[in-house]
């Protein structure tokens, strides 16, 4: 397998921290605040790991976004340039006097504008790895702004303020004598093959009163400025027509006697039609009440229609369908799920009615997967179960279906190929777990999750049953074998029970307005679109 994440990786108030899902050998730790280097000059970044050992016979490597984007290399005792960036030759170091407590101090010379961004630092002892991130804010200040006036416009002067070599790209501000500031001006910016930025910003002086100007340039890291002014002659402004004033004040003069006119017409029209509209506002409120009422019910109908075009259709292919849970009930038989306690983990505690599974003693976290099984067995027909999660979003469980032969001993990998097909929180998110942890995105906290077991079309289909949406859908191999009902537990106050869905109490009924707009079956191994999805490969045990 290509060196990947850990599924159990987790960010902390103030470090980065690596958790393992195995054994704890130790973590990796490195600083949570950016660490902010000028252009030209050098940086350390440091990185150590917990508790402190000697790490010289580990392997150390510090990367960029991917794994083979190595910035360095420390293996066998010695540095490694094979796979390094030829950006990084000859340009990054380790300080090795810490190596013996356990500190890997990264030394980065003559910094350039493409070393800004995120690092890694990953230790490998054997086959056990762990990881941390660094970001490393690169900044540096470029030339004085040359400022130059370009020429009258034609309510003003041009000015252009220009500069260059800034990272990042540098803030522009314009301020007159008197420091109040200019928002009106025109900027651009310009990257070159390095890395820095150019800018070029544009101001038009329009009042003599502002001759002197200042363009003044600041770098928002290193909250360094620099600033040139510039004093404008008079001459430059475009000089104003006496002829031009008094046609301006004649026709101001005109435009008030026009509008005094406009103003005498309008108020005698206005009390000639006044009565006339209140009578046509009488005459429209009314018919638009009664078209009102008559579209209230034109709509009705039609949404009516809709509905039960969307329900005909739906129970035409409701096998293809992943709509809601509440349609997708009529095709299903409810299956009463007991508890198998002999099933169950010895951390676990099983009610008297077999219904309900929690832990023994909740204040140890035993870090472990803690399942249990169902009593029964399934290998026909279709048939369904609703199990309510009492905390489930501030602890880690799962729950599912498993083949009868899995091995549940200590910890395993809940997957598809291992005879488990599951949902669940995880790291406080609710995700699917097979070779990948695919996080779902719940419009709603799924305190009921139904599981919806097919065995003649081979698929097993997971529902929110607080609104009836549908979460995620497994494929089942012909081969799969019986199937038992599966409950796993792994940290916090959590409780699983199994509701009772023959004569119980109805689920939370679908609105209207939220129906589809169409009764598509996605790929049941499609992802649902947003910007926080992660996928992070399981570790295989």
């Amino acid at each position: 397998m290509l060196w990947g994440w850990s599924p159990a990786a987790c960010v902390s108030q103030g470090f980065l921290v690596i958790v393992m899902p195995v054994e704890e050998e130790f973590v990796v730790i490195g600083s949570s605040d950016p660490t902010v280097a000028v252009l030209g000059g050098s940086i350390t970044l440091p990185c150590r790991v917990f508790p402190a050992m000697n790490v010289e016979n580990m392997e150390l490597r510090w990367f960029r976004s991917n794994f083979t984007e190595a910035v360095f290399i420390y293996q066998n005792q010695q540095e490694q340039r094979e796979e390094q960036l030829p950006q990084y030759t000859g340009r990054t170091s380790l300080v090795k006097e810490f190596l013996t407590w356990g500190e890997a101090i990264l030394h980065i010379h003559n910094v350039q504008a493409f070393d800004d961004g995120l690092y890694t630092c990953f230790f490998r002892k054997g086959s056990f790895y762990e990881s941390a991130n660094l970001e490393l804010k690169v900044a540096g200040v470029g030339s004085a702004p040359q400022v130059h006036i370009t020429g009258p416009e034609e309510d003003g002067v041009r000015v252009v303020c220009k500069a260059s070599g800034w990272f990042p790209k540098p803030q522009v501000q314009w301020r007159a004598l008197s420091e109040e500031k200019f928002l009106m001006f025109s900027e651009t910016h310009v990257q070159n093959a390095e890395g820095l930025f150019s800018v070029e910003a544009a101001l038009v002086v329009k009042h003599r009163s502002s001759r002197n100007v200042t363009c003044s340039l600041l770098n928002p890291i290193l909250s360094q400025e620099k600033a040139m002014a510039i004093f404008i002659p008079e001459d430059f402004f475009p000089r104003t027509s006496p002829w031009m004033s008094a046609f301006v004040a004649i026709l101001t003069l005109l435009m008030l006697l026009l509008l005094g006119t406009a103003y005498y017409t309008k108020r005698e029209h206005t009390a000639k039609c006044q009565e006339m509209q209140e009578w046509e506002k009488l005459h429209r409120e009314k018919e638009e009440d009664q078209w009102a009422k008559e579209e209230a019910l034109k709509a009705r109908d039609e949404l009516q229609a809709d509905l039960d075009w969307r329900k005909s259709v739906y129970l035409a292919a409701w096998s293809k369908a992943q709509l809601y849970a509440d349609w997708r009930k009529e095709k299903f038989q409810p299956l009463s799920v007991t508890l198998d306690p002999e099933s169950a983990h010895p951390n676990l505690a099983v009610s008297d009615e077999k219904s309900t599974v929690t832990w023994k003693n909740t204040t140890k976290d035993p870090g472990k997967h803690c399942s249990i099984l169902g009593r029964e067995g399934i290998t026909s027909g279709r048939c369904y179960w609703v199990v309510e999660i009492r905390n489930g979003d501030r602890s880690e469980w799962s729950l599912g279906v498993c083949r009868g032969d899995v091995e549940r001993t200590y910890w395993y990998q809940e997957s598809p190929e291992r005879g488990f097909w599951a949902v669940g929180q995880y790291l406080q998110y609710y995700c699917v777990y097979s070779n990948f942890v695919i996080p779902l995105s719940c419009r709603q906290v799924p305190h009921r999750v139904g599981v919806f077991l097919d065995l003649k079309e081979g698929d097993v289909s997971f529902y929110n049953m607080t609104d009836g949406s549908h979460m995620f859908s497994f494929p089942l191999a012909s081969s799969s074998g019986a199937l038992f009902p599966y409950f796993m537990l792994r940290s916090g106050d959590v409780s699983l029970t199994i509701c009772s869905v023959v004569g119980g109490p109805a689920e939370t009924p679908v609105p209207l307005n939220n129906l589809p707009s169409s009764l598509e079956e996605p790929s049941p191994n499609t992802v649902p679109d947003s910007s926080w999805w992660l996928f992070l490969e399981l570790q295989t045990p």
